[in-house]
């Protein structure tokens, strides 16, 4: 059997683990089944001049597999990159647990904290 690995990781280019530590807010439907989660990462490594290639997606990998997500976009301020905004979506609420199974796994590992009050519904 394969080890595990401890650590969750975000990539945008499959390979390169990214350093900035978003701010993740979360939305959930009235019901509980179905919700997203939006990811906002200032000034990422993804969008440095030293990085070549088109981002397709953003990618959250952990022990478990990876989960990922094509919905990515740009924020610009006078022409010039300073954000990236992913939204990873979930239909099911399986589809929830699992994802948030890598949320506290990348908390965790990254020394954050997590709150019950960032999950708005919706």
């Amino acid at each position: 059997m394969p080890q595990a690995n401890s650590n969750a990781t975000i990539q945008f280019f499959k390979g390169i683990d990214e350093s900035v530590v978003p701010e993740i807010r979360l939305t959930r439907s009235k019901d509980g089944r179905t919700g997203q989660a939006i990811f906002i990462f200032e000034q990422p490594d993804a969008l440095s001049q030293e990085v070549i290639g088109e981002i397709t997606g953003m990618y959250l990998i952990d022990e478990e597999g990876e989960l990922s997500t094509r919905e990515v976009s740009a924020r610009f301020v006078n022409g010039n990159p300073s954000a990236l905004e992913g939204t990873y979506v979930w239909k099911s609420e399986t589809d929830f647990e699992r994802f948030m199974r890598f949320a506290h796994r990348y908390a965790s590992s990254h020394g954050l904290g997590y709150s019950d009050s960032s999950v708005e519904n919706t």
